[in-house]
């Protein structure tokens, strides 16, 4: 008797990226124990998940309410050895990091995140994310990004503390930090744990992978085609047809770093046969909110152009019922056309009410010279 294929949750799917790894976690200068609630559960995950957690912080009574221990000093002598043997005692060890003032304590934090070379450095504070001048959500930043923001002094609004951090931030990743996340206490679990985030997610480069997705990658792509349907942006699909587009299916994938591989899908897309021998259809073409003016949706044609070319298709056409993702088709190249103009075998069977809504476009694939 077959097995039962496990609902895709994002929360599953991180849970194993964070398997084996040790996460460092740099508690708010400044926090009460009731503000640090939020973080016990998603901490207690990574734990069942066989993750391991540093947890770094200015009081000892901030580790103590996280239950962190054993309890280490960040001055004591040979720490890296003492880390790694606390770790085989517990999967959450507390530092305690004296400093002076808030400057102090986040060099100190920074450095004890590089000298121990942790997977992954999350950084608490009480303000989430980084933000630009107007008040949004800067999800996505790479460290070029930063030095730029950092040198145009747009960030001077923020406070102090915050601004220590950005500068900290910039260094851990110009020194081989492969990837830092900010978000607030209360935002932990949903920075960690799913797609959209709440806070930043920094990387010292902006690697991106498009390719040809591999049987392990369906849940996730999967669940990316249910989310583009659940938002309207894709036609409803039967299982069949679902397991055509995985079959056909290629993705984008943002590593945190490119030495150590792994990294999460952003986004999403199938190249079918048009039916009629000389043309393909993008399909269900779908980029995740947290990535978006990454670049992705445009990654993700121009390896559907090329997998055309190589089967020989003189053009692919795609449709949508939105009017933004019909003016990202037009910003790459697609021409509109009516969708008399497509395959008779696109409209087989096919939603009279939502074909009413579509706009098509195709673009013609030219072949390489020489």
């Amino acid at each position: 008797m077959a097995g039962r294929v496990e609902e895709f949750s994002e929360r599953a799917f991180y849970l194993r990226e964070f398997r084996g790894r040790t996460l460092a976690l740099v508690l708010p200068w400044q926090a009460e124990a009731d503000a640090l609630a939020g973080v016990a559960e998603p901490l207690a995950a990574l734990a069942a998940g066989g993750a391991r957690v540093l947890a770094m912080a200015r009081e000892e009574a901030q580790l103590a309410a996280l239950s962190a221990a054993p309890l280490l000093q960040a001055q004591a002598p040979r720490l890296a050895g003492a880390v790694w043997r606390a770790l085989q005692q517990s999967p959450r060890v507390g530092i305690h990091c004296a400093g002076g003032n808030a400057e102090d304590f986040a060099a100190q934090a920074a450095a004890l995140a590089l000298q121990l070379g942790v997977f992954k450095l999350v950084w608490l504070d009480g303000g989430g994310g980084l933000r630009s001048p107007d008040g949004a959500r800067l999800s996505f930043v790479d460290l070029a990004e930063l030095r730029v923001l950092l040198a145009a002094d747009v960030l001077s609004g923020d406070s102090l503390l915050r601004q220590v951090i950005w500068h900290e931030i910039a260094g851990v990743l110009s020194q081989g930090e492969v990837a830092v996340n900010v978000c607030s206490p209360a935002g932990l679990a949903e920075e960690l744990f799913s797609y959209a985030g709440s806070g930043t997610l920094f990387t010292r480069e902006r690697f991106m992978q498009v390719r040809r997705l591999g049987v392990d990658d369906y849940a996730a792509a999967a669940d990316l085609i249910a989310r583009g349907v659940r938002e309207g942006y894709l036609a409803p699909r039967t299982p069949e047809q679902v397991d055509a587009l995985l079959a056909s299916g290629f993705g984008a994938f943002i590593a945190l770093d490119a030495a150590r591989g792994g990294g999460a899908l952003a986004g999403f897309g199938a190249l079918l046969d048009g039916g009629d021998g000389r043309s393909g259809e993008v399909a269900a073409l779908y980029t995740l909110t947290r990535f978006l003016g990454e670049g992705v949706g445009m990654h993700l044609l121009r390896f559907a152009c090329q997998e055309a070319r190589a089967r020989g298709y003189a053009r692919i056409f795609a449709c949508t019922t939105s009017a933004r993702v019909s003016a990202f088709f037009a910003r790459n190249g697609f021409a509109e056309v009516s969708g008399s103009a497509l395959p008779a075998a696109k409209w087989r069977g096919y939603d009279s009410a939502r074909r009413a809504q579509l706009r098509c476009h195709e673009r013609e694939i030219l072949p390489l010279k020489g």
